[in-house]
This record gives structure tokens, sequence and C-alpha cells, in this order.
């Protein structure tokens, strides 16, 4: 059985501790649907929040060529290319069900061992479970299963600083 999200912590300074010198970036892959103009606004919200932290991000609609007959595989060889690269996975997860296109992105993540958060801020329970907010097969892809962007960026904040070499997992 999968454990619930890790518990987060508070925020510290992010930077080399050996010279004090800015710290470099992380690379962050932003997951979710993005069908409508709702679910844009929400994840370039998101992927906002996720920069400001210093994470350097890919968002797949805004960072691809706009898709047509003739790009669909350079757009998901991009994508992959870029999860292939990326330090964290951040996946929004809300909606009746989540995004196939996402629940791949987040089960390609996992596959390699990318660190990955998911976002669930539905208040509707899925299933009956408290244990399980999202389907199983993607709530135990996830380090982190965040309840609120609040949280994503705590998770984040921590996962940078351990990348950084400024905490110990």
């Amino acid at each position: 059985m999968c454990q619930l999200p890790e518990e987060l912590g508070s925020n510290s300074p992010l930077t080399n501790s050996l010279n004090n010198v800015p710290a470099p970036q992380p690379f962050a892959y932003i997951a979710g649907p993005l069908f409508d103009e709702g679910e844009r606004w929400f994840i370039e919200h998101l992927e906002a929040r996720v920069a400001a932290l210093g994470f350097r991000t890919f968002l797949p609609h805004r960072d691809n060529p706009p898709k047509t007959e003739h790009n669909i595989r350079t757009i998901f060889d991009n994508d992959k290319s870029v999860i292939d690269r990326c330090d964290v996975i951040v996946a929004n997860l809300n909606g009746i069900t989540t995004d196939d296109g996402t629940a791949w992105e987040l089960g390609y993540a996992f596959a390699l061992g990318k660190y990955g958060i998911g976002l669930f801020t539905d208040w509707r329970a899925r299933f009956p479970s408290q244990l399980e907010a999202v389907n199983l097969m993607m709530q135990c892809s996830l380090n982190v299963l965040a309840r609120s962007i609040d949280e994503v960026e705590t998770a984040l904040t921590l996962r940078r600083e351990f990348l950084l070499g400024v905490t110990q997992p």
C-alpha cells in the first residue's frame, strides 16, 4: 500500500551554502489538462508559482509549436524529452478524472524515477477511502500529493533545497 503524502516543512534560504552564490535553477515539467481557457489559466497560474520559486519550467502548450496534423510526433518527442531531463514533475490532477495525457506523463516520469508532485484541490471524493484521493496508480506514483498550491510551493521548496544540497532527503 502506498503512503499518504509526505509531511511538508517550512521554507529556508535557497543559496549554495559553499560559496553563498545563487544556486542553479532546477527544471520542472508542468503537466495537466489544457483544453479550455479555464484549464490553461489554471496551469499557467501554477507554472508562474513554480517559476517564482526559482525553477525553470516547461509548459507543453506554451513551449511547443502550435499543434497541427503534421507535428503531433514532434510535440510528443519534445514532451518526452523534457520529462527525461526534468528534476521534478508537477501534475494538475483536478477534474472528474485525471486527464489521460497527464496520467501518461506522470507514469512515464515515475518509471524514470523522477520526483513527482500531484495537485488535487477538488474536495469531492473520487473514491470512498480516505487513503485514496486520486486513482491509486497515480497517487502511488507521487512523492507528494498536495491539496493546495501553497502545499505545492512548500514541496517544491524542499525539493529544490535537496537538489541544491541544502537539506537531506
